[in-house]
């Protein structure tokens, strides 16, 4: 796959790139990409829409999180990442007992 070198991209520019990156959490050449993709007609879709999906991508039949949902996600996951064993297991039994006492 040939690779091509673009110049004289105007701050302007590199800012909405660099943003829809970390946005998209997509590489700047994942975005460059897509977005020549698109700019030639070669996507059938925006894909920088705020669903976020791709061409084919069965998240619509579901729903699709935004950038906000997705970063308060993977932060979640590095909470969990950093908790001991020991704390979640105390967690799960005590949201155990909570759910077993609401049933009565």
């Amino acid at each position: 796959m040939p690779d091509i070198v673009v110049r004289h991209i105007d701050e302007q520019m590199a800012e909405r790139i660099k943003q829809l990156a970390r946005e998209r959490r997509w590489s700047i050449n994942e975005v460059i990409l897509h977005a020549l993709r698109y700019g030639l007609g070669l996507s059938p879709g925006d894909v920088f829409s705020e669903l976020l999906l791709e061409p084919g991508d069965i998240a619509h039949l579901t729903g699709a999180w935004d950038a906000e949902e997705q970063a308060a996600f993977q932060e979640a996951l590095s909470a969990l990442t950093m908790a001991s064993p020991a704390s979640l297991s105390e967690a799960a039994k005590s949201y155990e007992r909570g759910t077993a006492e609401e049933r009565r």
